[in-house]
């Protein structure tokens, strides 16, 4: 056992291992359900990206750890086992260092979405190897002075430059999370950030009080070190780890729609649509039947398209012509104006939504407007504006006319359109004239003041006069019906 608690390959070694892999599958997992259950757009995007630098940097930190504790036992040495590998490079700026990164870097993002109410003004792709920057350079003089011994020790004056570092990304992460106190976040995004800084404040404070590589060598320099005592305090430090590493992983963050799309809800369409997850009034629903509007078709395409009904058969008809970004586009534009003005929250929420799926170059629904109109979007200095779409939707309204139009009155769709209206004004006719009757709690065709059980006439003239009207939604006019004779429970004519 003496041999394994300096060499590598010990039973609680190979526990720790297991424990890291258990960690790794979890967190991916986390971040894959999603995409493989609910099947959502694909995003190409800067926020997509930085999950998938998240995953890629957890991973490299716990290989790294297991690889500079050296978990594994090796018969010979190889070049590649190199402390500067995995405990500089892979420990730095390809691990701890690359997810601070990350997570200062959504910071930004949501300080400039919430309290500038602008996009931010350098891309991720730039940005992040600007905040990674230190961590490299710190990598590169550590590499070059060689300060490490043979079991990846290093000596203590290196500690307190090391933990500086570790404290002023810790604390760019504690003075951005400050500035965004004040925002009323509807997907935990605060709660994500303070995890974030008590994770990373953690796992400071245990490496520069304990650093995990240092307990191997201190077993060769001092005999009082028991091997049980080592190898318990290995294993439970590399638990800490993983389970850090898990814990500061955050969706809510980059993908606030997906955050939603957890395992505990197995109707994705609940969340499938960012109006509904906002709680915006009758997102992405149908009206209720009694409050349809009539359509006049012969009115133009852009106010029919506001009629909902009308607007699901023109998107079934655009996506069948593989042309349907367009409709989607008008549809979630014509959702953000439900939004009251004052609530600029929302209103940021369902803006960056709309441009990170539709105004974004490369997006998965990117819309053919013009550059001009484009850039005006994206250098907006408001996102919050009630105007801000409105150009492209313009512009799009007149590539509609040009195309989809045309062909649409002669499709199978507005044909099964016109269908299902007919056959919804004549249910709702039905419906009208049973409202007009009053029905009791028990069976009785008695009706007005005469039935026992009747408190409240719905229309006292009406009965007097023995006759009654409705007010038909969908004709829009009034239809007299005459009186009718009924029979009483003793069989006479009332």
């Amino acid at each position: 056992m003496a041999n394994c608690s300096v060499l590598g390959g010990c039973p609680s070694d190979y526990i720790a291992i297991a424990i890291s892999i258990l960690c790794m599958i979890l967190l991916f997992a986390r971040a894959a359900f999603p995409y493989a259950v609910h099947k959502p757009p694909k995003l190409i995007g800067s926020n997509f990206i930085l999950l998938f630098v998240q995953i890629l940097a957890s991973f490299c930190l716990l290989l790294s750890l297991v690889m500079s504790v050296q978990f594994f036992k090796f018969k010979r040495k190889h070049p590649w086992q190199s402390c500067y590998i995995w405990a500089v490079w892979g420990e730095g700026p390809c691990g701890f260092g690359l997810l601070l990164s990350c997570r200062i870097l959504q910071a930004y993002h949501l300080y400039y979405l919430f309290v500038k109410r602008r996009l931010p003004p350098l891309n991720s792709r730039i940005l992040l190897p600007l905040i990674l920057l230190p961590w490299i350079a710190a990598a590169a003089f550590i590499h070059q002075k060689r300060p490490l011994n043979p079991r990846c020790h290093m000596h203590s004056r290196w500690v307190i430059p090391i933990g500086l570092l570790h404290v002023l990304y810790v604390s760019a992460m504690v003075g951005f999370t400050w500035a965004v106190r004040h925002v009323e976040f509807r997907f935990h995004e605060f709660r994500a950030l303070l995890r974030g800084i008590i994770v990373s404040s953690t796992a400071v404070a245990l490496t520069l009080v304990h650093p995990l590589p240092n307990c191997r060598s201190r077993h060769l320099e001092h005999r009082s070190c028991e091997e049980f005592g080592l190898l318990l305090t290995l294993l439970m430090s590399f638990m800490k780890a993983s389970i850090m590493v898990l814990a500061f992983f955050s969706l809510s963050i980059s993908q606030p729609l997906l955050s939603q799309m957890s395992l505990r809800k197995k109707e994705p369409q609940d969340f499938g649509i960012m109006g509904r997850a906002l709680g915006i009034p009758a997102s992405g629903l149908l009206l209720p039947t009694g409050t349809t509007m009539d359509i006049d078709l012969k009115e133009p395409i852009d106010r029919l398209l506001m009629n909902k009904r009308f607007r699901n058969s023109f998107m079934a008809f655009a996506d069948s012509c593989m042309a349907g970004e367009s409709i989607h586009f008008y549809d979630e534009v014509h959702e953000l104006g439900k939004i009251p003005v004052g609530d600029t929250i929302t209103r940021i929420y369902m803006a960056r939504h709309i441009i990170e799926h539709y105004i974004v170059n490369g997006s998965a629904m990117e819309v053919n407007i013009s550059h001009k109109t484009r850039q005006e979007i994206l250098g907006t200095t408001d996102l919050a504006h009630p105007d801000l779409f409105n150009h492209a939707i313009s512009e799009l309204m007149q590539l509609i006319k040009m195309n989809l139009e045309r062909d649409y009155w002669s499709s199978t769709f507005f044909f099964k359109f016109k269908e299902e209206t007919k056959s919804q004004a004549e249910r709702n006719d039905l419906m009208e004239c049973s409202i007009g009757w009053d029905y009791s709690p028990r069976l009785s065709a008695v009706h007005g003041a005469d039935d026992p059980f009747h408190h409240d006439p719905l229309n006292k003239s009406s009965s007097d006069r023995g006759d009654f009207s409705f007010q038909s939604e969908s004709a829009g006019s009034t239809q007299d019906f005459p009186a009718i004779s009924l029979v009483g429970f003793d069989g006479l004519s009332r």
